[in-house]
């Protein structure tokens, strides 16, 4: 069974989020533990697994995400790297649809190359930073915000980029603050080349600092077009890897923009269980 390595949002190898990506031929998915114990196994932020629909449907591929640890309903550069992997193997062209537990997304390339992927917008709700936030982020939040449950994520907006880079949180304190991760952004710093700055912290699924979180910026992108007044912006997750996001808000959708390269091509020995 191939397996590829696809790393997201960055035009260069070992740049951006890694994804494993896993194209099943069969017409379902493999038992729920096999999953899990192939994400666990390539150990990377996520693993997604696909498989053809029948042609008329409302979606071309069925598309699963798993963390070494668990299950999640939203992911945006193991999307990325999926139909990136589809485009150039030559299994698929033009407009994808996946069915998901987020319902459909797509994915569509554009005339230079890059990838456009089709998401629900998360709504965001302000809210009292959770006791012990400061104390777990290391920094004073600005404002902070919870996010749709497709997303599960505590937004905080902290003072300017420099904190945001130089933040370094207590993981286990973090666990406490959400559900599923706390995403943390600011405004880009005068002249840069990006509008905002995000990380995003996922310890509670297994995923200490995420390199580039598609999902999150579901929510970033009307959180930072309503405060520039613009609905085209380009995020940067400034984690280690680093990965740019361009996002256009489009009311209850969002589209996350970027590239992808695949860095590993092999083979998986362990196929799952008849």
């Amino acid at each position: 069974m191939r397996i590829r390595i696809v790393d997201a949002f960055t035009d260069r190898p070992f740049r951006g989020n890694p994804a494993g990506v896993l194209l099943l031929g069969s017409d379902r998915f493999p038992d729920d533990e096999w999953l899990r114990q192939v994400a666990a196994e390539v150990n990377l932020s996520e693993t997604a697994f696909a498989h053809p629909l029948p042609p008329g449907g409302p979606a071309d591929w069925a598309l699963r995400w798993f963390t070494p640890a668990t299950e999640v309903s939203l992911c945006g550069h193991a999307t990325l790297a999926t139909a990136h992997v589809l485009r150039t193997s030559g299994e698929a062209a033009g407009l994808v649809r996946f069915q998901t537990r987020s319902g459909v997304l797509t994915a569509v390339a554009g005339a230079d190359g890059a990838l456009t992927l089709d998401f629900p917008t998360s709504a965001l709700t302000p809210t009292a930073a959770p006791r012990g936030t400061a104390a777990a982020l290391g920094a004073e939040p600005v404002s902070v915000h919870g996010t749709s449950d497709h997303v599960g994520d505590l937004l905080v907006e902290l003072a300017d980029e420099r904190t945001v880079r130089e933040l370094a949180p207590d993981l286990d304190a973090l666990v406490r603050l959400s559900e599923r991760g706390v995403v943390v952004t600011a405004a880009a710093a005068p002249g840069s080349d990006h509008d905002y700055v995000s990380r995003g912290f996922f310890p509670a699924v297994g995923v200490p600092e995420d390199p580039v979180t598609g999902s999150a910026h579901t929510a970033l992108a009307p959180f930072w077009s309503a405060r520039l007044g613009r609905a085209d912006l380009t995020g940067l997750q400034a984690s280690a890897r680093g990965g740019l996001v361009r996002t256009a808000l489009r009311g209850d959708r969002t589209l996350l923009t970027g590239t992808a390269v695949t860095v590993i091509d092999g083979e998986l020995l362990a196929p799952p269980p008849a």
